[in-house]
């Protein structure tokens, strides 16, 4: 139970990665400013969160089960806290899904939008009306870079983020009028054990429906460029962590917070041209004709981006 003075934090998503490592932060917080209830869809799952936390767990953080795909969990869930009282919601929980499109099934896309884009519409629409009740809280939602911009072969996950931007940029008006305010982390690539299983699992599978020059793209081209790009500019969750407590504790919350600077230029190509020629261009010349020079420039920039360098990617500012 949240202490006097404690901000009551809900975080989805947090047996690994990104959430988890948001949970202990926040936890650990010397001032102890945060009573953290930490969610995942499986309990089984919580022996790293556990372990990370320390003396935290039991103390500034609790574990719920959360399944945000379930109209019935969340309910649940939100019901089990004291007077329903959530201060600060993040909205951490998502899956990812890559390949050619030709090869993914309906099942799985609609997998994805159910966890990324509903199940988030699910959380928010649970705890917004007590928050504009007491015309008080904070909603983060876990987006990316690639809600800003497509990436080829992302095409299902890039939608799904879309999607999110484009419902959260609405929600942020109206919930500004409640003084709740709405927040979009925007990561670009982030070091985590799914990702790194995710990259191994699809270089091995054979992707049917799929014509051979696409696979072999996919396979030999992308691939490989993702490979550089996430060893010279990728962070890790303890970045996009940071990242996330900054703009909790900002006194003025931006809307859109990139954690990574070195991708600007890329989100900015995209508005520099109305006609959107100039980004959809480049990144195919990047890719397909230009490949090689990539991997020599990003070898270079992962030598440039020395730890000063990389501190200065995690703050939103």
């Amino acid at each position: 139970m949240a202490s006097s003075g404690q901000k009551v934090v809900l975080i989805t998503g947090c047996s690994s990665g990104i959430g988890l490592r948001i949970a202990v932060l926040l936890a650990k917080d010397e001032k102890k400013r945060y009573h953290v209830i930490a969610t995942m869809r499986d309990l089984k799952k919580k022996d790293k969160l556990v372990e990370a936390a320390g003396d935290a767990y039991g103390q500034t953080l609790m574990l719920l089960p959360l399944d945000v795909c379930s109209d019935e969990s969340v309910k649940q869930c939100i019901n089990s806290v004291k007077d329903r009282h959530i201060d600060i919601l993040i909205n951490n929980a998502g899956v990812g899904l890559l390949g050619p499109v030709e090869s993914i099934s309906m099942e799985d896309m609609k997998r994805v939008f159910e966890t990324n884009f509903f199940g988030v519409v699910r959380m928010i629409k649970e705890v917004m009306p007590d928050m504009k009740k007491r015309r008080a809280g904070h909603i983060v939602v876990m987006s990316s870079v690639m809600g800003l911009q497509g990436v080829v072969f992302n095409d299902v996950y890039t939608a799904s983020k879309f999607a999110m931007e484009g419902f959260c940029e609405s929600m942020a008006v109206q919930l500004l009028k409640f003084n709740v305010h709405l927040s979009m982390i925007e990561p670009g690539p982030v070091h985590t054990e799914f990702e790194t299983k995710m990259m191994e699992d699809v270089a091995k599978m054979e992707y049917p429906g799929a014509d051979a020059d696409t696979v072999r793209y996919f396979k030999d081209v992308y691939l490989p460029s993702s490979k550089d790009i996430f060893e010279a500019m990728g962070q890790t969750p303890e970045d996009i962590a940071k990242c996330t407590k900054k703009v909790i504790e900002s006194s003025n919350p931006r809307f859109r917070n990139l954690t990574n600077s070195l991708y600007t230029p890329i989100v900015a190509m995209k508005y520099a041209d109305e006609t959107g020629g100039l980004s959809v261009n480049t990144f195919y010349n990047l890719l397909f004709n230009f490949g090689p020079l990539m991997h020599i420039t990003m070898s270079i920039l992962k030598c440039l981006t020395c730890s000063c360098l990389r501190r200065r990617t995690v703050s939103p500012n």
